[in-house]
């Protein structure tokens, strides 16, 4: 079986437990969690995951810069941007950017479900 690893990245706690607990559930093994994304670019480089949800607000970096790190890193990054509902220009930023997809939040168990076989590899 291919090992599909996902690094979840978000401020929130509750929100981190909530993606991991539905990325487990699909077959997704979390390899890494961080609270903001300066900690991300560097567990990016260090393990190098299949798949990065990110928050797009965060303390120290926010999501956007993470994301520009991250690609500018490896330009083939997977990469999802997680956002609230009221961030939709800093969305569009992000996919011009090289993000694959968006997440709002608060949202659906399913939607981040069919996100995550979407981007499952083998």
């Amino acid at each position: 079986m291919v090992d599909n690893r996902l690094m979840i990245v978000d401020d929130s706690l509750i929100m981190r437990m909530k993606i991991k607990e539905i990325a487990s559930a699909s077959g997704w093994e979390v390899v890494a969690e961080a609270a903001n994304g300066s900690i991300a670019v560097q567990l990016y480089e260090e393990l190098h995951p299949d798949l990065v949800t990110l928050d797009m607000v965060m303390p120290v970096m926010d999501g956007l810069a993470a994301l520009k790190s991250i690609r500018a890193f490896d330009p083939k990054a997977s990469v999802v941007m997680v956002s609230a509902v009221d961030q939709k220009q800093k969305l569009n930023e992000c996919i011009e950017s090289g993000a694959l997809d968006f997440l709002v939040k608060p949202f659906e168990e399913e939607r981040l479900r069919s996100l995550l076989m979407c981007y499952r590899k083998g």
